[in-house]
């Protein structure tokens, strides 16, 4: 059976490779070579083989330079629109400092405003509760000549009746008419004194709508600037509380920590107190101290941004190398940010230094440890400007990029810890690109 099929490959093999000879001459002899078809199919495979090797070899060899092309294209066109994007926020971000310039400057003009005009609406006050009393007494001291005016005429006529029922003695009658002389004058005299009064009564009046007019004008400015007032600080507290809830913190916790640790009491942020005469409350001046208590809330909210790491450690051009999460099967505790050796690092928030030196495979390490149980830190450096028990605030250059280290290229490796667990800080720096 094996005889027979190898002689039917054979019979096939000498089809398709009949059997040759390759002579080979000489001065002395001939000779050749047999080729049997088995060694032809030998030849043969082996020179298809090292052509399609020789192939495959090519092409791997130009999708990997094509590919390597692209990447090193994709790279530069993602740096681009890295830098591009800093550069916005860049801008952006001065924008909305100079926004934020603006706006305190217009509160202070507007505040001290509202201070000259409180100051004329309590002169104003003052002197139409003046006028008020001043009337009270004209109108009194009115009605009281009416009354003695009354009695005068009465003892008149009686005097009157008297001389003209009988003839009185001389002496009688000369102090009689002495009498009445004296009543007349009297009654000439409190008349001319109380159209006096009535004038005075009917200036006093004119005067006291006047002031009144004056005060409702006032009112309405005072009304008006009041809610400029209100809807700036409304504008301006919502960017803030939003900034908060996108990093998952809660701002009435936030406000309130800050709040036990900074009294925030003094300078234009003491409660206005402006006497009443005795009334009620004042209700500008209760408006006024609503509109400075939201003032102290922002300074407060300000406070807290300062102290959790809402900024950006790297404010050169950079671009995001590896972000949070499983890499390689392990995990990646925070963010690198590519950029050259030697590129400045910032501190997003205020903080102390609780390590700065050589750890493992952080290489050169920086730790800060922030309010809130929030620690940020900073590996692979190749310059520490800080000292463990420093006090940074945020803005403050602590360090610069390296390679030091377990890195693959200069980089800075960014992690936020809250509570000593790793979160990614890109929640952070997301939830601040519209206020920082």
């Amino acid at each position: 059976m094996t005889s027979r099929l190898t002689l039917a490959i054979h019979t096939r093999l000498e089809k398709r490779f009949p059997e040759k000879r390759l002579f080979i001459r000489s001065d002395m002899e001939t000779r050749f070579i047999r080729l049997r078809p088995s060694h032809q199919l030998l030849g043969w495979t082996a020179a298809t083989a090292v052509v399609g090797w020789t192939i495959i070899s090519s092409a791997i060899l130009m999708m990997d330079s094509i590919g390597a092309g692209n990447f090193r294209a994709q790279a530069q066109r993602d740096q681009m629109i890295y830098e591009a994007r800093l550069n916005a926020l860049s801008a952006e971000r001065d924008a909305r400092a100079a926004e934020a310039i603006a706006a305190q400057n217009r509160f202070s003009a507007a505040l001290a405003q509202i201070s000259t005009m409180q100051t004329n609406l309590l002169t104003t006050e003052d002197q139409r509760r003046e006028l008020e009393t001043g009337l009270e007494v004209v109108q009194a001291t009115l009605r009281d000549t009416m009354q003695d005016r009354k009695i005068a005429e009465t003892e008149l006529a009686a005097l009157t009746t008297d001389a003209d029922d009988g003839a009185m003695p001389a002496g009688q009658s000369a102090v009689q008419d002495g009498t009445v002389d004296l009543l007349a004058t009297a009654l000439a005299e409190t008349a001319a004194e109380r159209d006096q009064i009535a004038q005075d009564a009917q200036f006093a009046l004119d005067h006291a709508t006047e002031t009144e007019n004056e005060l409702r004008q006032i009112q309405d400015r005072n009304d008006d600037i009041f809610r400029q007032l209100e809807d700036a600080i409304t504008v301006s507290v919502e960017p803030l509380e939003k900034m908060f809830r996108d990093a998952g913190m809660d701002p009435d916790n936030m406000v309130s920590q800050v709040r036990r640790g900074y009294s925030g009491t003094g300078g234009p942020l003491t409660p206005l107190s402006f006497s009443s005469m005795g009334g009620g409350p004042d209700p500008d001046t209760a408006r006024a101290n609503g509109i400075l208590n939201k003032l102290d809330e922002i300074n407060l909210y300000r406070i807290a941004a300062d102290a959790a790491p809402f900024d950006m450690p790297i404010k050169a051009n950079f671009r995001f190398s590896s972000g949070f999460g499983s890499r390689w099967g392990r995990m990646h505790e925070g963010t690198d940010f590519s950029a050259p050796i030697g590129t400045p690092v910032y501190a997003p928030a205020d903080g102390v230094v609780i390590y700065s030196g050589w750890l493992s495979s952080y290489g050169r390490l920086i730790k800060i440890q922030h309010e809130f149980g929030i620690e940020t830190r900073y590996g692979h450096l190749n310059a520490l400007n800080v000292n463990v028990g420093d006090r940074v605030s945020r803005g403050d250059h602590i360090g610069d990029t390296g390679n030091s280290g377990r890195s693959t290229g200069p980089h800075l490796h960014y992690e936020v810890r809250v509570g000593g667990k790793a979160v990614n800080p890109m929640i952070y720096i997301q939830a601040g690109q519209d206020v920082f």
